[in-house]
């Protein structure tokens, strides 16, 4: 580490960080106290138990008051997924897409909905239903509300020429979001959508975006059967 960086709490973070990488500090170790890393660093106690701060946060390590630091036994793995553009996904298997734009109003959110926003709406919401398509075959359909707190500019929005998902990707950036994948069964409602049989089994999802503190939308997308989910780690 620079001399420079020796006295900050991200500097200090980052070599402990690599010490933990490079197993100089095995899984389960406890690791020097935090007076001891102020003498090597030459710093701050505050400043190096904001770094440690920091890997705990991150699950890295564990602090047990009287107990000392640990490395954890099984860090955490995690992957990022970026919301993928039904466009896109249709064209990329060859084929030609288009949407039908079903529903297109604006309505209170459902009180289904409030937990999951964690947010008390004072206007009304965008409600959009979508079918996508793949060729001539439907792809998925789409249930979507649209907080027009977050995302004003959807109401002058046209909805038939370019598809919520796709606006929304360009229009209206997301600090993070929640993700939740099912399997289902096909009713009636949505075997005629997808034209299939009732019954037949279906991927589905659900998914919140926020820019910060504030929901941006909550849609709710089934797909037709031979649906397959593809990303990267």
């Amino acid at each position: 580490m620079a001399s420079g960086e020796s006295h900050t709490w991200t500097g200090i973070r980052e070599e402990l960080l690599q010490r933990i990488h490079d197993r100089i500090w095995q899984p389960g170790e406890l690791i020097p106290h935090e007076a001891d890393l102020a003498e090597e660093f030459g710093c701050a106690r505050t400043t190096v138990n904001r770094a440690l701060r920091d890997l705990a946060e991150s699950g890295l390590v564990v602090r047990k008051r009287r107990a000392g630091t640990r490395v954890v036994l099984n860090p955490p793995q995690r992957a990022t997924l970026t919301i993928p553009i039904i466009r896109e996904e249709v064209e990329a298997l060859g084929k030609a897409y288009r949407h039908s734009l079903l529903i297109h109003d604006q309505r209170p959110l459902p009180p289904m909905l409030h937990g999951a926003f964690q947010a008390a709406l004072s206007g009304d919401v965008l409600y959009l239903k979508t079918l996508h398509f793949a060729d001539k075959r439907p792809y998925a359909f789409e249930e979507r509300y649209i907080n027009l707190q977050a995302a004003p500019e959807a109401t002058k929005a046209d909805f038939t020429k370019i598809s919520a998902n796709e606006w929304l990707v360009q229009n209206a950036p997301y600090s993070h979001g929640d993700l939740s994948l099912f399997a289902m069964s096909a009713d009636k409602a949505a075997a005629e959508k997808l034209d299939t049989a009732p019954g037949s089994a279906l991927f589905a999802m659900e998914r919140i975006t926020w820019a910060g503190e504030q929901p941006i939308t909550h849609v709710k997308l089934v797909y037709a059967p031979g649906y397959r989910m593809r990303t990267a780690l």
